[in-house]
C-alpha cells in the first residue's frame, strides 16, 4: 500500500462490553524495559567518558554524529553564535520565539513566588524553625537534535532553571553532520543558556554527570532523549539528579460531542506524529460522535506529512472508547493518568474537579494541547506512562533544593532535650540521648577572651 493509501483505525472499545477491561489493559500496556544491548553499550560509554573525559567525548561524537572535531573547542557554541542565530531569524519567527519565552518565564516567575521562597517562624520559647530554599549551582539540559529540532524544549528546560536562580545552565544538543539549527540556538540565547555544546547521546549525559576537562560537572540533568539518553540518565542518577525517565508521548481527549470532530482528530494526530509508540485516546459517551472523529481521521490523514508515523501510532496504540457517561470517562482517565489531558467540552469546569491524575489538563474546545507545547506558559515537560499519579511537570522547584533551618533556644532545649533523650534511649542510641541531656540546665557557654 502506498503512503497515500494509508489507513489509521484506532481500536474501538465500549466500556459496556464484557471484554472491555482486558482489551483496555492490553492497549495501555507499554514496557519501559530497555534493550539489553543498549544497556550494555550505554554502560560502556559512561565508563569510558568517566575515565578518558574529553578524548572519549570527541571519539563518540565523531562516530555517532559525524563531527570530525579535533578538539572540544570546536564543539562549544559561543554566546556570540547564539546571539547571531537569534538575529538571523525571520522577524515573525523571532517575535514568536520571544513571545513564547516571555509567557513561559512569566508563568515560572509566578510559580517561584508561590512555592519557592525561604520561610521560618519562632516558637513561643524563641526556637526558630524554617526552610531555606536555594537554587542548584549548575544544571545540564539535554535538547534532542537528531530526527527533529526542538527549540521549545530549550525554553521549557532553561527558563525555569534561570528563574530559579541557577547560575550556570549547560546545554548539550546533538548536531549530526554538523548541522546546527538556528532556532534551537536562538532559543538558547533567549532562555539564558550559559554554555552550549554540540554533542548528544549517552556520551553527553556522561560528560555532564562526571565532568571533563572542558565540560563542567552539573548537579542535575533534565530534558528528553532517545533510549540511549534515557538509559544513561537512569544510570547516572545518584551522581547527579535527573528530572524523569520519559516514555512515549500521550494524549487523552475527554469529549462530550460538542467540539468539531476535525479538531479532535487533529489533536489525536498531534501526539501520534511524534513517535510510532505515542498513544492517542478518545473517551466519549456519544457513539455517533466517535464515528465522526473516525471519519475525520480518514479524511485528514492523507494530507499529513508524517502520515506514516501517525497511522502506525494510531493503529498500534490508539483507541476510541465509548463510555456510558462523562463521569465514567473521567474515572477511566484517572486510571490512565495521561501526560496530556484535553477536556473538550462545553462545560470543562464541570468535569475538572473529577480529574485527579494528569500531567497537564487543557480545558475547553479552544485549548489545543499544541498551545501548551509551545507558548501557553506552563511547562511541557510532563510525566508519562501513568507516572502522573505521583509525578509533576518540570518546574522551578526542580531547580531548587531545600534545607531545614533549626535554631533551638536555651529554653526550648529543656523541653526538646527530654523528648529526644527518651526516644534515643528507646532506640539504643546513647550518644544521641547524652548529646541532648548535656544541654539540659547547661553551664554558661564559654567565650574566648577578646
Amino acid at each position: 500500500m502506498d503512503s497515500m493509501g494509508l489507513q489509521a483505525k484506532p481500536l474501538q472499545l465500549n466500556t459496556a462490553d464484557a471484554g472491555f477491561e482486558a482489551a483496555f489493559q492490553a492497549r495501555l500496556h507499554w514496557s519501559a524495559d530497555t534493550d539489553a544491548a543498549i544497556e550494555q553499550r550505554v554502560a560502556d560509554i559512561l565508563s569510558d567518558v568517566q575515565q578518558r573525559g574529553d578524548a572519549a567525548v570527541l571519539e563518540y561524537t565523531q562516530r555517532f554524529d559525524g563531527l570530525q572535531a579535533t578538539d572540544m573547542k570546536a564543539l562549544e557554541i559561543t554566546q556570540a553564535e547564539l546571539q547571531a542565530a537569534l538575529d538571523s531569524l525571520p522577524g515573525v519567527q523571532r517575535e514568536a520565539l520571544q513571545a513564547a519565552a516571555a509567557r513561559v518565564r512569566k508563568y515560572h516567575e509566578a510559580q517561584k513566588k508561590a512555592s519557592g521562597e525561604s520561610w521560618s517562624y519562632r516558637d513561643e520559647d524563641g526556637t526558630l524553625l524554617g526552610q531555606k530554599v536555594t537554587p542548584l549551582d549548575r544544571v545540564g539540559i539535554y535538547v534532542p537534535g537528531g530526527k527533529a529540532a526542538y527549540p521549545s524544549s530549550v525554553l521549557m528546560n532553561a527558563i525555569p532553571a534561570h528563574v530559579a536562580g541557577v547560575q550556570e545552565i549547560i546545554m548539550v544538543v546533538p548536531t549530526p553532520q554538523g548541522v546546527r539549527n538556528p532556532l534551537v540556538l536562538a532559543a538558547a540565547c533567549v532562555a539564558g543558556v550559559s554554555r552550549a555544546f554540540t554533542l548528544g547521546g549517552a556520551q553527553a549525559v556522561a560528560a555532564l554527570a562526571y565532568g571533563t576537562a572542558t565540560i563542567p560537572k552539573v548537579d542535575k540533568i533534565t530534558g528528553p532523549g532517545n533510549a540511549y539518553v534515557a538509559s544513561a540518565k537512569k544510570r547516572v542518577f545518584g551522581t547527579v539528579g535527573i528530572d524523569m525517565i520519559a516514555g512515549p508521548s500521550e494524549i487523552l481527549v475527554l469529549a462530550d460531542g460538542t467540539t468539531p470532530a476535525d479538531w479532535v482528530a487533529m489533536d489525536l494526530f498531534s501526539q501520534a506524529e511524534h513517535d510510532e509508540l505515542a498513544q492517542s485516546i478518545l473517551l466519549c459517551p456519544d457513539a455517533a460522535y466517535i464515528a465522526q472523529v473516525q471519519a475525520s481521521i480518514d479524511r485528514l490523514l492523507p494530507e499529513m506529512p508524517r502520515r506514516e508515523i501517525i497511522a502506525k501510532s494510531l493503529n498500534d496504540r490508539g483507541a476510541l472508547i465509548l463510555t456510558r457517561s462523562m463521569e465514567e470517562a473521567c474515572a477511566i482517565s484517572n486510571r490512565i493518568a495521561p501526560e496530556h489531558l484535553e477536556v473538550s467540552s462545553q462545560e470543562p469546569h464541570r468535569w475538572e474537579p473529577l480529574l485527579r491524575h494528569a500531567g497537564a489538563i487543557f480545558l475547553g474546545a479552544f485549548t489545543s494541547e499544541s498551545l501548551g507545547d509551545y507558548c501557553a506558559g506552563p511547562n511541557h515537560v510532563l510525566p508519562t506512562s501513568g507516572t502522573a499519579r505521583f509525578s509533576s511537570p518540570l518546574g522551578v522547584y526542580d531547580f531548587q533544593k531545600r534545607s531545614s533551618l533549626i535554631e533551638v533556644s536555651e529554653q526550648g532545649a529543656q523541653a526538646l532535650g527530654r523528648i529526644a533523650a527518651e526516644l534515643a534511649y528507646g532506640e539504643g542510641l546513647q550518644a544521641h540521648a547524652r548529646a541532648a541531656e548535656l544541654r539540659l540546665n547547661p553551664v554558661p557557654v564559654m567565650r574566648k577572651p577578646v
